[in-house]
Parts: structure tokens; C-alpha cells; sequence
């Protein structure tokens, strides 16, 4: 089985294809964190557990006179404030007595068929019950506050997840402060941490640090996941590479505030950490209340980095990404906004549609611009309803006209934002967020919707629903352009207003999980000014997401480098764009950006009847490539050949078919030198079969992995290669 539970030792063991994860009831019923990390068999691992006298490390009250047994170099499974581990802590809860201390020990357990449930968010699926659950009840005897810590094992996936629960148990209110969703104590081993920085129109940028005694982390307190810091992480050994070495995955299952990082204590333990960022975060809790927490994944993979990404790319686009486009191709469109920005009409749609009709392009979306007053970014957001003066014939009209040229019609929306100038704002100042008798923070004149109130949900549903209804519209590109600021919901007392940032999330996904329900075939692309909010928790509602605002190609390489950790890639949204580019001002070769582009969920970006005749079939061309390795883009496995940055002349990635019959190889040179050198590069995860090139060669798999293949030299900048190879 893949849960099991010792009751002699009282060791519980979670195993998956390739993992073990060992945790014990330990002394005094506290439970204790034993092992994680590559399969081990028939070996109970609390011979790992030491002790010793540390100097101003209390014990226990129960330990009596053996001063070697101290939470303060303890491993655990959730550690707590006030009772003697004064690293960082999972819980911090203020009791109805105003102590501030949360003891957890060991009560009961439950080993169950399928996957747990977070009430009112996302979390990872098993329609099958091929996985198994995992919960622990554990008890604060003195204040009754319960805690019961869930754990889901994903034997195929080599997944296992977390979340906690806490129930105020008490007769009085608790004020929690502070609840993560997972701490993972690593009692030896020399660790650096992976994280993904960034910043608007440059996301999930990798940087590596060797973790120091002290504290690193990384968050968000801007109500989205953020641009500036991914929900993700990964803790790795120093000689860990794409191929080779220990690592440790995890992301974290939501799209609001977060802090995730890692702890060198004293003794050289390592104790990593993700959860709901503890800053601005108060949630009151009355007796019989319980608080959820979101979600983490993790995984392990002792064969480097490539395999720790296979891992997390199958279980998010197998158990997080629903619905019909789940598995359905989606279609190659092209988006207005980059083409007209908010200067169109209908004749301007309709034009920049036939030309992408008579390429192949499959779908056009309506991008900002067609409702309210809406001329510019100042104003109109809340107000979704038509503007008549730019589409005379309403979107009805304007659908059947696309639908008749045989595309598919997509429509942008900005739901959880209302502007200051706007008939809904002038209607309902308190359904946004801000702070009474206080200016609030600008952003493009525009403020956050109190996602929490019911009443602002149902607008908001109703006014959707009317549109897509009406409408024959296939895709909703769901933008969020602001960080939230000015917190306070008109909604709730003062007490509660440390609830406001969570329950506005909480919104979010249930007004996402009725038009799902209700717009079945409907599919969402998230965004968030591009990848603001490209987590986990919204490829649940959405397949794919934006991945940047920044179209270049050749910074794209970089953004779209560093989502692939994590993230699958037919979640990435990637659009060939106009050059000079409008982000960077840069110029690269058409079928560059077409490469680049097709890492990802492919379309464009521009006015197609601007390109000369030669683009036109240029784009002919990769809309017929695109489809026919579709497939092998959305459900081989990727690798990750030559990695940007560091003063390397070229990128390269490559898609392998499951059956390994068929492989697309990719590569952009980032730096042309005169009398260059040829480029080899290996190839990785072929067999040992026969593959044809496209000249006629004929290698072996062997030989194409470890001596790889040698590119001639490309001439020009920014040169792409692209070429496919098939089993013989």
C-alpha cells in the first residue's frame, strides 16, 4: 500500500514509485519528521533521530531530567509557537486567554482510497482513486485547539501533498496569525535553494543560492502570487544538475499572498517552509470554526532537475487541469491587442480576421477595449456591457461573422477590477477595496473589487453570463492588471479585517467555479498583466496562462525557461509577435519567434495584414507545424538541453513523444560570432532505436545522447533551428 502504519513502531510510511516519506509518533506523542527523499524498502529510518544537550534548547516538561530531547533541533511534521522550537513555526494562534502557545500531540489517524478536498479551493484530483490520503488529528490538550495535517501520496507521479486543517476546539475565539501549509525538516545534507524572481513583462527568472545559517524566503504580499516572486521552489545539493543529483520540488496551490523559504538552525538542519504569507493575515476563529489551508505539492527526484520537472508537469496536467481542453486541441489564435490596442472597431476585427482565417489561424479574441467607456486604461472597468459606438452589431453579430469565416470567437475580461470612472463604481464605491477617509493607492485609475461580498460575485456572474450567453464565445482571456492595497471590506467588522486578503481569493476561485460549471466548454486563459499570477491554483480553472506581457522572442526564452520547472508546457499562453518588438524594440527573424512560440500554447500577437507576402506563408507554414506536433508539444516529455544566460551562444529544448518514436529538437542562437564554431548539442530521453533526420541520417539514440549532433553554424542574429526526428 502506499500508506502504511506501524503500530509497534509507530512509524507511518507514504511511498511512492520512486519516494519514501517517513514521519513517527515519537516521545511524549509528538510527531516527528523521519525521512524524505529516494525509495527505501522494509527500513524503518528513526535510527536517524538524535539527541543532544543543546545550550538554551529547552525540553519538555515531560523529559523530566534527559536534556538531550529538544524541540528546538527536533525534525517535526508542524511545528508551533510558545512551546520551545524557536525556528520558524507553522502556527502562531492567540487562545481566548490571550497565550499564545499551541502544543500538538498525537490523537488519532485515518488512511483513506482517493484524494483529499479543500473546501473552497483548488486542490489535486483523482477522479480514479488511484491515490491515497493521509490524516493525523493532533491535540493541544490544554486549550483543545485541533490540528489535523492531510497528506495525499501519488504513487505514478512520485507526488505527495500537504495542507492542514485547525478547529477551534475551545469556548472562546482564537485569532490565528499565522498557519503555512507545510514544513519539511532536512536533519543533514548541504542544500541550495531554486527560486523564480522577477517582475513585470520578466517573470520566473532562476537564481540559486546556497542556503547560510539564518533565513531566506520569498512571497508575496500583493494579493496575487506575483510577478516578483513565483509560489515555488525547489531545494537541491550543489552538484545537482539537469541529469543528475538530489532535489526537492515544491509549489504552492494558490494565487494569493504566500511566503515559502528555508532555515539554517544551529545544528546545520535545514528546515523549508510554504504557506499563506503571515503579514497583514488575522482569521478569527469562533468555537466549532476550522481554517483550511491551501495546498503544496512536492516531489523529489534523486535524477536531477528534468526528472523533478517531468514529476510536476504530469500531476498538474493530469490531476489540476480539468475540463474539455484538458485533453482537446486548442485552437492557434490570434489576440487584437498588440495589433490595435484600444483603437478598433468592427471592421478593424473583422479585417485582421479574414487575413487569419485565410492563413489557418483558428480563433480570434477581442482583447480590452469593447465595453463601458472604455477608450483607454482609466476607465470602464465593472461596466460589461457593449460599447455600441465600436461594435454597432453587438458581440452576437460580430461572433456569427467570425464563427462564418470558420474561427472560433474569444473575449477579454478584467472581472475582479472596477474604475474610478465607471457607472458601477458611481452605483457602488463600497464594493471596492479601500480604507475610509483615505485616498487610495492609484493604478491605472483603478481599484479591487471586495471579491468577498456575495453581492459583488453575483454582479459579476450574472453580468458574464449575460455576455456569454448572447454571444457564441469559445475563450475568456481573465485578466487581473493591479497588486491589491488599501485593505479593508466595508463588508466586515474591524476585528475581521485580516480575513480580507484570503476570503477575496476564496471569491476569486468560487465565482471561477460557477462559470466553469455553467460554461462547460468554455476555456480561460488566466493573466495577471501577464504572469502575475501563474500558479498552480488557476490551471485548475484556467489550461493555460499568459505567461508574460513581454512577447519578445529572445526574452522569452528566459521567462519561459523558468516556468518549465514547475509548470507544463502547454500551460504556457505564447504568441508570435510584431517586430521592432513592442516591449524591447527588438527585431528577430519571423521563424524565430515562431520557435520560440511554439513552446507553448501557440498563437499571435499582431495585425497580420501588415506582414509582407513572405511572412504570410511563413505563418501559413507554422500553423501546419504547430498542429502537427501538437501532440507531441502538449504531451511529450520536455527537456531542457541548453540552458540561457551565462554568456552561452545558444538555447536548445527538445519535446520527446511518450513512445519515443518522435522527437522535435529547438534551438535559438542568442549570440552570432564571426567565424563561429559549430554547435553540438545532446540530445536526452531517446532509446535506443534507430531515428531518421529530416536530411535522410540515420543515428542511433545512443549516439545522438552521448555525442550528440552537431548544428552548422547559422549566420544572421537570433537564428532558430527546428527539426524533428522519428524512430525507425
Amino acid at each position: 500500500m502506499a500508506i502504511t502504519f506501524n503500530e509497534s513502531t509507530k512509524i507511518f510510511t507514504l511511498q511512492t514509485a520512486e519516494t519514501t516519506y517517513q514521519m513517527m509518533v515519537g516521545r511524549y506523542n509528538i510527531l516527528q519528521h523521519l525521512y524524505y527523499g529516494k525509495r527505501v524498502d522494509g527500513s524503518t529510518m528513526d535510527y536517524l533521530l538524535w539527541g543532544t544537550d543543546a545550550g538554551f534548547s529547552g525540553n519538555p516538561y515531560e523529559a523530566e531530567g534527559d536534556r538531550t530531547f529538544s524541540l528546538d533541533i527536533q525534525p517535526q511534521e508542524f511545528p508551533s509557537q510558545g512551546v520551545g522550537d524557536y525556528r520558524t513555526s507553522c502556527i502562531e494562534a492567540v487562545n481566548p486567554d490571550g497565550t499564545m502557545a499551541a502544543d500538538f500531540r498525537y490523537v488519532s489517524h485515518e488512511i483513506t482510497k482517493g484524494a483529499y478536498k479543500i473546501t473552497g479551493m483548488p486542490a489535486v484530483y483523482d477522479e480514479e482513486e488511484i491515490s491515497s490520503s493521509l490524516s493525523i488529528l493532533l491535540r493541544d490538550e490544554n486549550t483543545g485547539l485541533e490540528l489535523l495535517l492531510k497528506y495525499g501520496v501519488f504513487e505514478k507521479e512520485d507526488v505527495i501533498t500537504r495542507a492542514a486543517v485547525l478547529k477551534n476546539s475551545t469556548e472562546g475565539m482564537v485569532s490565528l496569525e499565522k498557519m503555512l501549509s507545510v514544513c519539511l525538516d532536512m536533519p543533514f545534507g548541504e542544500w541550495e535553494m531554486i527560486h523564480f524572481h522577477g517582475r513585470h513583462a520578466m517573470e520566473r527568472q532562476v537564481e540559486r543560492t546556497p542556503l547560510c545559517h539564518g533565513t531566506v524566503s520569498i512571497g508575496s504580499k500583493r494579493g496575487t502570487s506575483s510577478h516578483h516572486h513565483n509560489p515555488s521552489l525547489i531545494l537541491c545539493t550543489p552538484q545537482t544538475t539537469e541529469d543528475a543529483g538530489d532535489c526537492y520540488g515544491m509549489t504552492f496551490v494558490y494565487s494569493s499572498n504566500f511566503i515559502a523559504g528555508a532555515e539554517v538552525d544551529q545544528m546545520g538542519q535545514s528546515r523549508v517552509f510554504m504557506g499563506i504569507h503571515p503579514e497583514s493575515f488575522c482569521f478569527r476563529l469562533a468555537p466549532g470554526e476550522v481554517f483550511e489551508t491551501p495546498q503544496v505539492i512536492m516531489s523529489y527526484s534523486d535524477r536531477g532537475f528534468t526528472a523533478l520537472s517531468h514529476n510536476f508537469h504530469r500531476i498538474i496536467s493530469e490531476h489540476i487541469c480539468r475540463g474539455k481542453y484538458k485533453y482537446a486541441r486548442r485552437p492557434i489564435l490570434i489576440n487584437n491587442w498588440e495589433a490595435t490596442y484600444f483603437d478598433f472597431n468592427e471592421e478593424k476585427i473583422l479585417k485582421i480576421a479574414s487575413q487569419a482565417a485565410e492563413l489557418g489561424i483558428e480563433m480570434l479574441v477581442l482583447d480590452d477595449g469593447w465595453f463601458g467607456k472604455r477608450d483607454g486604461d482609466c476607465s470602464g472597468l465593472g461596466d460589461w456591457f457593449v460599447n455600441l459606438d465600436k461594435l454597432p452589431g453587438n458581440l452576437s453579430s460580430l461572433s456569427e461573422k467570425i464563427n462564418a469565416m470558420g474561427m472560433k470567437f474569444g473575449l477579454w475580461f478584467e472581472p475582479e477590477m472596477i474604475s474610478e470612472d465607471s457607472d458601477l463604481y458611481r452605483a457602488h464605491p463600497d464594493w471596492a477595496l479601500q480604507i475610509p477617509g483615505r485616498k487610495p493607492n492609484r493604478s491605472r485609475f483603478q481599484l479591487v473589487l471586495d471579491m468577498s461580498r456575495r453581492e459583488v460575485r453575483d454582479y459579476l456572474f450574472e453580468r458574464m453570463s449575460d455576455i456569454l450567453s448572447n454571444a457564441k464565445i469559445d475563450y475568456v482571456k481573465w485578466d487581473m492588471n493591479r497588486s491589491m492595497c488599501d485593505i479593508y471590506s466595508a463588508s466586515l467588522p474591524a476585528e475581521r479585517q485580516g480575513e480580507v486578503y484570503h476570503r477575496c481569493m476564496l471569491g476569486v476561485y468560487e465565482l471561477l467555479e460557477r462559470l466553469t460549471a455553467a460554461f462547460p466548454d468554455l476555456m480561460i486563459e488566466g493573466c495577471s498583466g501577464g504572469g502575475g499570477r501563474f500558479d498552480a491554483a488557476m490551471l485548475y480553472y484556467s489550461p493555460q496562462i499568459w505567461c508574460s506581457d513581454d512577447t519578445d522572442a529572445v526574452e522569452r526564452l528566459e521567462i519561459q525557461y523558468g516556468t518549465s520547472f514547475l509548470y507544463p508546457i502547454g500551460a504556457v499562453g505564447s504568441h508570435v509577435s510584431a517586430c521592432p518588438n513592442h516591449q524591447t524594440g527588438r527585431i528577430t527573424p519571423f521563424h524565430t519567434r515562431g520557435v520560440v512560440a511554439m513552446a507553448g500554447s501557440f498563437g499571435y500577437e499582431l495585425d497580420l495584414n501588415t506582414l509582407p507576402q513572405e511572412e504570410k506563408e511563413e505563418v501559413r507554414k507554422q500553423v501546419s507545424d504547430y498542429k502537427k506536433y501538437y501532440e507531441l508539444i502538449h504531451r511529450g516529455d520536455y527537456y531542457r538541453l541548453n540552458a540561457p544566460g551565462d554568456g552561452k551562444e545558444f538555447v536548445a529544448w527538445a519535446f520527446v513523444s511518450e513512445d519515443k518514436k518522435q522527437v522535435l529538437v529547438n534551438l535559438v542562437v542568442t549570440h552570432t560570432r564571426a567565424n563561429s564554431k559549430p554547435i553540438f548539442i545532446k540530445l536526452k530521453g531517446l532509446d535506443a532505436a534507430v531515428y531518421r533526420l529530416e536530411d535522410g541520417r540515420c543515428l542511433s539514440g545512443s549516439a545522438l545522447m552521448n555525442a550528440g549532433i552537431c548544428i552548422p553554424s547559422v549566420s544572421g542574429e537570433y537564428r532558430a533551428v527546428q527539426f524533428e526526428l522519428t524512430a525507425q
